[in-house]
């Protein structure tokens, strides 16, 4: 079905506060979540409100969030068991104050869950000239590379350039798949991708019931298996547990740095637009109708979308969210 925005983001704001968390906080969730859903990205959109209320219900109400170290380039900040989606504005927003002050910010945050897109953060960075980068570790559902036991998170990173046009974003997970999608895949009754996940005896599956039971694969083998080492120590670094086995005290980094430290802002705005448009006029390959820079996608849909007004939502999320709103 089709929503309006000003309809989903109040469907979503309702939910969340039929359910404990303050309208100040939900209205940021749900902003992020339609976000998610104006470019494209439905399994990381509104299906998400069941599963965040499932973590409401089961959590005591949160506390507030609270820089409890600060230094001339740096913070940490204790999210209070607040969702993610609310503290990371923070931390960002933080970085940022921190960054026009020195030049260059580094900020971690625990005591939280549930991060979302992780493109939505570094792009708010981008926007104001600042290359941003962020990194979080997940609760644990990955296997490393030759295991079959849950170690790491899903552990996505993402950087973004700001540039003459929008930012250039990058944003990846270290996994063949995310949690998000395995949830999507099973609200719909549709099979995984084959080679994405095992389930808890080290077979591969489809399932997205004995994905959830067993575990999900790196992706690109080992290469993907170190990356996700990499942002799970950035987490610990940030104060989360070594192994995440709940949806809690998550790690997230977060670096952010103006470019100016290193040639005028102006000068590589206008290199990192040159360099995009290198690769969208790059020679297709045969089946491609055009190259395009991460990220680009996720920005022509967010145009189209925004301007039609409307998103798409499948009729089982919708009725389920309605069901949690009353």
């Amino acid at each position: 079905m089709k929503l309006t925005v000003t309809e989903a983001i109040g469907l979503a704001v309702r939910a969340l506060t039929r359910h404990g968390m303050s309208e100040p906080h939900a209205r940021l969730v749900a902003e992020h979540l339609v976000d998610a859903a104006l470019c494209g990205h439905e399994f990381s959109s509104l299906p998400r409100v069941p599963t965040i209320i499932e973590e409401l219900r089961r959590k005591p109400p949160a506390g507030d969030v609270r820089v409890v170290r600060e230094s001339a380039t740096s913070a940490l900040i204790d999210g209070g068991d607040n969702i993610a989606y609310v503290v990371s504005i923070a931390a960002i927003d933080k970085a940022i104050e921190i960054c026009k002050k020195s030049g260059v910010a580094i900020v971690g945050v625990n005591n939280t869950w549930f991060s979302g897109r992780l493109s939505y953060y570094v792009e708010r960075a981008a926007r104001q000239g600042y290359v941003a980068m962020h990194t979080t570790n997940t609760t644990a559902r990955v296997a490393p590379f030759g295991g079959i036991d849950r170690v790491m998170g899903t552990n996505p990173f993402a950087i973004a350039f700001p540039s003459e046009d929008d930012p250039l974003v990058i944003d990846i997970g270290t996994a063949t798949t995310t949690w998000g999608h395995v949830l999507l895949s099973k609200a719909k009754g549709e099979a995984l991708h084959p080679g994405v996940a095992i389930d808890s005896g080290g077979r591969p599956t489809v399932d997205p019931d004995a994905a959830v039971a067993g575990a999900f694969l790196p992706w690109g083998g080992h290469r993907g298996s170190g990356l996700s080492l990499a942002v799970q120590l950035l987490g610990i670094l940030a104060g989360s547990a070594v192994v995440v086995e709940d949806v809690r005290n998550w790690g997230l980094f977060f670096l952010v740095f103006d470019p100016g430290l290193l040639m005028p802002g102006d000068e590589f705005r206008s290199r990192v637009s040159e360099m995009r448009k290198v690769i969208n006029t790059t020679r297709p390959a045969p089946g491609t109708v055009k190259v395009r820079a991460p990220g680009d996608g996720s920005v022509q849909h967010r145009k189209h979308a925004a301007a039609a007004g409307v998103i798409q939502l499948d009729d089982r999320v919708y009725a389920r969210i309605l069901e949690l709103s009353a």
